[in-house]
């Protein structure tokens, strides 16, 4: 029990150093980062936190779970980057704990590490901790739901008393899940479920009134929100989102489209290197009791479920298939237990696998910066307007930011040099630890200039309109920062909402508009608005009573 504690201590102050430092170091990014946090600051700007709102308007594409851990976490550090993302920075720790704590128990004390040691040190499970979007609570949840009812499943052995429990655990994380982000949980959860009871020749593998039971629990979480809006404000919420999710299940939302095979790619890619840990398992697959293998069957199904049912929904966005980073670290660390322990031998494709994903980034992050500085030659070979103006943009470059490239290379050097020489040990303490550094370290050189391409003109334009009575808008470009970085206080007349009266009719204060190079003819010629400033693809204009 003192290992354990030990242990989980370490996991907690290794989380808070991976992911806590630097979370407000560059502006949230467009759309979902800035879109979420919106909705916490108006929030606490109107005092209704009841209903998720943007731009002061019904927003019904989420329920308000992670706003509320937004709003509560701006209440205590202040609205601004931090904040927004302190809340998957926490889910971070709280997932390497729980990791550490379910394999512990399902196999052994290291089991439990090199769990959480596959997790943390595969890129992107790693980086959405160090994000302001929906998706690392959501996954959580989900998981901690599928988990009580594996384990609701197995009570079924211990006798009629046993499980309750594990369906009211069950059904709570669901409704949790679903207050998060929406229904995607029970039917994930279902989906697994049913192919579990097709393999099983459709014998019932859980009692009915506990999975009755886990269901009421889940409404009645689902409730405290869904039920209560309902209520107080009728069905259009509930009408309107359900709408939504079919949308998104059946055409590809704007700007999101992709083709058949993008999540298997973006497993492969992202979840380096726990990704090819992953492959080496379902070609040999690892035995061991009959729990161990029903677990395992659980975590494969799982996998596949989630996988094959992102591939179907037209909308294609990477966070889609970020639910598949609890099965595939866990079918991982299956793998790295056995190299581990010197039960396998590290195959020469693994190691060929793992210096050629790895050589790609670290080819990415040595070149780009060098790359980068060459701005006016890479024009020409850009089409779009706006990406060539994006370069313009005042990006400082020294070429030290080479190193996050430099450091992936002794990565995998090493690497490979330990795995060649059969320590598996060291190998993959390398790899994986190596590549959650690798992480940070690119972050720290690279996102800053990313966001000075991307938008920064845009955002520094918009904090300087915060204070002053005025309407900011933007033309034929979605966008929610001109929103938080402005500060917009809550609405007092909803013609500011009528596009016509900002463009000819006649305000009460000054109009700011936004838009990009591509659509600055199309602003002129609206002939009310005078140009103010440009800069790096953005142009503004203002219009004055």
């Amino acid at each position: 029990m003192a290992k354990g504690l030990r242990t989980e201590l370490l996991i907690v102050l290794a989380a808070i150093v991976l992911f806590m430092p630097g979370l407000g170091a560059v502006h949230l990014f467009d759309w979902d980062e800035i879109n979420f946090a919106e909705i916490a600051r108006e929030m606490i700007a109107t005092g209704d936190y009841m209903r998720p709102q943007v731009d002061y308007q019904p927003f019904w594409e989420k329920p308000p779970l992670f706003m509320w851990m937004q709003a509560g976490s701006m209440r205590l550090f202040g609205v601004g980057e931090f904040a927004a993302r302190f809340p998957d920075a926490v889910c971070g720790v709280v997932t390497l704990l729980v990791l550490y704590r379910i394999g512990r128990r399902l196999r052994d004390h290291l089991f439990g590490l090199l769990w959480v040691l596959a997790y943390g040190g595969s890129i992107l499970p790693h980086l959405y901790f160090r994000s302001g979007i929906i998706d690392p609570w959501f996954n959580l949840f989900i998981f901690l739901g599928i988990h009580a009812f594996i384990l609701l499943a197995w009570s079924r052995e211990e006798g009629p008393r046993a499980g309750w429990g594990h369906a009211a655990l069950s059904g709570l994380f669901l409704g949790l899940a679903t207050l998060t982000k929406g229904p995607t949980a029970l039917l994930i959860l279902g989906l697994t479920a049913g192919v579990y009871w097709a393999m099983a020749r459709f014998r019932l593998f859980v009692r009915i009134p506990q999975v009755l039971l886990m269901l009421a629990v889940m409404v009645a979480v689902c409730f405290s929100w869904f039920g209560v809006d309902w209520l107080l404000n009728g069905s259009w919420f509930l009408d309107t989102f359900v709408k939504y999710q079919v949308r998104l299940f059946s055409t590809p939302d704007a700007g999101h489209g992709g083709f058949p095979g993008y999540h298997f790619v973006v497993l492969l890619i992202g979840c380096f290197p726990a990704s090819l840990f992953l492959i080496l398992e379902l070609v040999r697959p690892t035995r061991g009791t009959a729990r161990d293998n029903d677990y395992r069957r659980w975590m494969v199904l799982l996998f596949w479920v989630v996988l094959i049912l992102f591939t179907i929904v037209k909308s294609k966005i990477v966070h889609y298939s970020s639910m598949c980073y609890f099965p595939l670290t866990y079918l991982a660390a299956l793998k790295l237990q056995r190299l581990w322990r010197g039960e396998e031998q590290a195959p020469a494709w693994l190691r060929i696998g793992l210096g050629g994903i790895g050589s790609v980034f670290a080819l990415v992050t040595l070149a780009l910066p060098f790359i980068v500085m060459q701005g006016d030659r890479l024009k020409p070979f850009i089409a779009d307007p706006f990406g060539r103006a994006n370069l313009d943009a005042a990006v400082h470059w020294t070429g030290q930011e080479a190193l996050a490239g430099v450091w992936m290379v002794l990565v995998l050097f090493f690497g490979h040099r330990f795995f060649s020489r059969a320590d598996h040990k060291r190998g993959l303490a390398v790899v994986f630890g190596g590549t959650a550094l690798f992480v940070t370290i690119t972050l720290f050189f690279f996102i800053n200039n990313i966001e000075g391409y991307s938008q920064r003109a845009a955002i520094t334009f918009f904090e300087q309109r915060q204070g002053e009575r005025c309407y900011v808008v933007t033309k034929d470009y979605r966008s929610y920062a001109q929103l938080f970085y402005t500060r917009k206080p809550p609405v007092t007349d909803t013609l500011s909402y009528n596009e016509e009266w900002l463009y000819h009719g006649p305000i009460d204060r000054p109009v700011y508009l936004s838009t990009k190079i591509t659509s600055a003819d199309e602003a002129r010629a609206i002939g009310t608005f005078r140009e103010i400033g440009a800069a790096n693809g953005f142009v503004f204009f203002r219009r004055d009573p």
